[in-house]
């Protein structure tokens, strides 16, 4: 058996936080850049986005953020766009809940666009109707 003579593993690479409390400076789009909202996860890295341009693009999420930095959808992002490709693009940053919503108040994101939540489709809407109601007189007979 050989002896492990590294610092760790797998576990001292979870329990790493590469300093998620502090405070960080609002970056905001360049030349290049667009503000977009993740509308689903692919997998492999990848996510679609809708930007605020109103394009939906495919995102590559890059390496110095892929599993360090966990997106979910419905969470602004900063893509950068590619010159040759317009319907794809790369995620540079996650923004954090309240730098999303600053960038709201600054008006870089338009009043239209809904944060802290998921994007929901009209598929989806239509699913979560259904419910049940039971009445008082029900719940006693059982």
């Amino acid at each position: 058996m050989p002896k492990n003579k590294g610092k760790g593993g797998k576990n001292r690479k979870r329990g790493k936080n590469e300093a998620d409390d502090e405070k960080r400076e609002l970056v905001f789009k360049e030349d290049g850049q667009e503000y977009a909202q993740v509308a689903r996860m692919l997998g492999n890295g990848r996510c679609e986005a809708q930007c605020i341009d109103g394009t939906k693009r495919l995102c590559h999420i890059r390496g110095k953020m892929h599993k360090k930095v966990w997106i979910a959808s419905g969470d602004i992002v900063l893509v950068g766009l590619r010159d040759y490709q317009d319907d794809k693009a790369d995620v540079i940053l996650k923004y954090m809940n309240d730098e999303a919503r600053l960038l709201k108040a600054y008006g870089e994101i338009p009043d239209n666009v809904r944060l802290n939540e998921g994007v929901v489709d009209e598929e989806d809407a239509a699913a979560h109707d259904d419910y049940i109601q039971f009445e008082d007189e029900d719940i006693d007979k059982i």
